[in-house]
């Protein structure tokens, strides 16, 4: 059995239309996130054979690859619940009280965040995360699925900035497609992984 599955989604492929067409979320959810669930039980398997063979030659890039499948599906499993038909608007209570401590406003978040995900070189995401060392909350830009985000972070807004997200909808204007992305943010959803992250938990990263 796969340890790693992927997730149903909770609502359909057109209903974030027109932000994001239900065809690219058919192509983004059904193959390439699919893809990577499919590359990290494929990987896993590798593994376990290379130590019932005592041959771990090949470790260094198994490794790398489990990493990169295990990062894509679980930024991937975010994004879906980051995303809401109903979504949109900004966040309230702690959350909102939170952007406004570590950031100024709401709007200097969005700034933020908006130039992360815009500005990444190839290919990669924007992040709103939490920091457990320094107790604060945090804008990453992450490359691929997981360099450059600080090892202990729990991310909790998730941007896909990858050209298979918005290319067939938005060519090469990444920038509209961001902006179309604030109109969907399911703020009760990044509020649950913000209170769950500051006690300690991964909502949403322990699913399968």
């Amino acid at each position: 059995m796969a340890i790693y599955q992927l997730p149903e989604l909770t609502y359909d492929y057109g209903a974030l239309e027109p932000a994001i067409s239900g065809e690219i979320m058919e192509l983004h959810h059904d193959k390439h996130h699919a893809a990577y669930v499919k590359g990290a039980n494929s990987t896993v398997e590798q593994l376990a054979e290379a130590r019932a063979q005592r041959s771990l030659g090949h470790l260094p890039g198994l490794e790398r690859a489990l990493a990169f499948h295990l990062a894509g599906h679980a930024l991937h499993s975010i994004f879906w619940t980051n995303l809401s038909p109903d979504g949109g608007d900004r966040p309230g209570g702690e959350l909102a009280a939170a952007i406004d401590e570590f950031f100024g406003d709401f709007d200097a978040f969005r700034a933020e965040l908006t130039a992360a995900t815009g500005t990444v070189q190839g290919s990669g995401w924007g992040t709103l995360a939490w920091d457990p060392i320094g107790s604060r909350l945090v804008v990453h830009q992450i490359h691929d699925h997981h360099i450059s985000l600080a090892i202990t972070s729990t991310p909790l807004l998730v941007f896909d900035a990858w050209e298979h997200a918005f290319y067939l909808q938005y060519r090469n204007v990444k920038t509209d497609y961001v902006e179309q992305l604030w109109s969907l943010v399911n703020w009760t959803d990044v509020a649950s992984r913000f209170d769950a992250a500051r006690t300690g938990r991964l909502s949403g990263l322990d699913a399968p």
